[in-house]
């Protein structure tokens, strides 16, 4: 039978096997890039310097996605990662990287998206701040029970019985994939401890994990938090509310680790993992955490949104207020303000700032936050700011001189840019973890602001995710 050819390669299975591909730079979401007869094939866990054979998992028109095969040629930076897991929790994607590399394709990530998406006229970008500490550096991790771990290739090709009850990490594009973990070196060791001591009770009592078919079993989901003062928060989520059993879970991880200042858990019986609408239960000591970023003390709750990487958050705020030239009598807008932690940061240098948010518990902790550290010159309101910040908003908070925005992903609404455009504030900070929306959301401001300074920090290291903070300010034209 004739085979078939498909840009110069062979088809298998109804996917693509590509020969010798050599991958030329980095790409979106930290895969390698490489090109076939005019189409870019962007390539999971591959690195600029590679020569690799790849099998296709998504084919369009003018791109494709593919999976590595056999490596032909290393890239001569090449590492061993240190993770047993890696590969396959879709976690640490870089750990293959040396983290001075690490910092330069994030660095070109920003260029990239600054120059091919955003189209924008910008100063050198400043050199990305990396972190002092690339391992054991997140402040919370979430685990997942499940009765049908997720197995290797190896696993499945040994032959050998294996139980599959697991509690680890979902497999990227998998929902009821949940890769069993052993060690994790995202987050301190102790976490590991925790984890594996847990699992290891489970199975003695031989209790059931969660069937994310059925939304059956007795354990669901763990969450673990902790702080720079070395204290623990501990939330067990369980799928059935079976009083004993939760009991004998809370005694024995009481007994066992002292460090555990928090000790929470959750009855969850929906079909999705969110807390955001249950009861959390106090089981022992503090309902939530405290951290010190600077010369401030934050609530960390068990529902808190926090920046998971406390010691780059001080470097990331310091950005953000060295950026902002705030006066005494400046109003600031902090714009998807979460719990506050940005807005806090800056509130003494001003006569006032509105934060707003739209998750209630987030304003909730953004309040006690302000009374935690003596500040009364911060006002929080909970809404959509797209549904909330207009003409009328501005009319009875005051005009803002500055605004500092850190919007998700997705990056800002239409309407928050057509809005402050209308307000013309003297300044616009902007934070983003995805410089792609970043670029987008400038080139749209551009028609009156312009861009003073780009700083790139690095919070999560081996992996291709960044913040990146952009100083926007008003073009001499437009001055009130």
């Amino acid at each position: 039978m004739m085979k078939t050819y498909l840009c110069g390669v062979r088809k298998a299975s109804k996917r693509v096997i590509i020969e010798d591909l050599a991958i030329d730079t980095i790409a979106a979401e930290g895969r390698g890039l490489g090109r076939r007869n005019g189409k870019v094939i962007f390539v999971d866990y591959a690195v600029p310097g590679d020569v690799v054979t790849v099998q296709t998992t998504t084919s369009k028109k003018d791109y494709a996605i593919a999976s590595i095969q056999k490596i032909r040629e290393k890239a001569d930076y090449r590492l061993d990662p240190v993770c047993d897991h890696f590969g396959t929790c879709g976690g640490c994607r870089w750990q293959h990287v040396p983290y001075s590399k690490q910092l330069e394709f994030k660095q070109q990530l920003v260029e990239e998206a600054f120059q091919r998406i955003g189209h924008l006229s910008y100063p050198p970008i400043q050199p990305i701040t990396g972190a002092p500490q690339t391992f054991h550096y997140r402040n919370k991790m979430e685990y997942t029970f499940s009765n049908r771990g997720w197995l290797t290739n190896e696993q499945i090709a040994s032959g050998a019985e294996i139980d599959r009850r697991a509690l680890g990490f979902h497999v990227p594009g998998r929902f009821d994939g949940v890769m069993h973990i052993h060690e994790c070196y995202l987050q301190d060791d102790l976490g590991n401890q925790i984890r594996n001591f847990l699992y290891q009770l489970a199975l003695q009592h031989d209790w059931s994990f969660y069937n994310m078919s059925a939304h059956e079993g007795f354990l669901r989901n763990l969450i673990l938090r902790n702080n720079l003062a070395g204290e623990w928060m501990v939330i067990v989520c369980f799928g059935e509310n079976d009083r004993t059993k939760i009991s004998i879970v809370m005694e024995a991880l009481q007994k066992n680790f002292p460090q555990i200042s928090s000790l929470n858990y959750v009855y969850n019986p929906k079909k999705n993992d969110t807390l955001y609408e249950l009861e959390v239960q106090n089981y022992a000591g503090e309902t939530y955490l405290t951290e010190q970023i600077g010369d401030l003390k934050y609530k960390i709750g068990p529902k808190s949104f926090f920046q998971t990487n406390s010691r780059q958050a001080k470097e990331l705020y310091d950005v953000v207020r060295r950026m902002a030239t705030i006066n005494p009598e400046d109003i600031v807008y902090d714009l998807y303000t979460g719990t506050g932690t940005i807005a806090l940061y800056v509130a003494r240098n001003c006569q006032k700032v509105v934060g707003i948010e739209t998750v209630e518990e987030a304003i909730e902790d953004a309040r006690f936050n302000m009374t935690l550290n003596g500040i009364s010159n911060t006002t929080f309101v909970t809404a959509p700011v797209e549904k909330i910040l207009d003409q009328e908003f501005i009319a009875l908070h005051g005009r803002p001189n500055v605004v500092i925005t850190d919007p998700p992903r997705a990056g800002m609404h239409e309407k928050v840019i057509e809005v402050l455009l209308e307000a013309q504030p003297k300044q616009i900070v902007y934070v983003s973890c995805n410089p792609a929306t970043q670029a987008r959301d400038l080139q749209r401001l551009s028609e009156k602001y312009e861009i003073a300074e780009v700083q790139p920090v690095d919070m999560f290291p081996h992996t291709f995710h960044i913040e990146n903070v952009a100083n926007l300010v008003l073009k001499p034209s437009f001055h009130i």
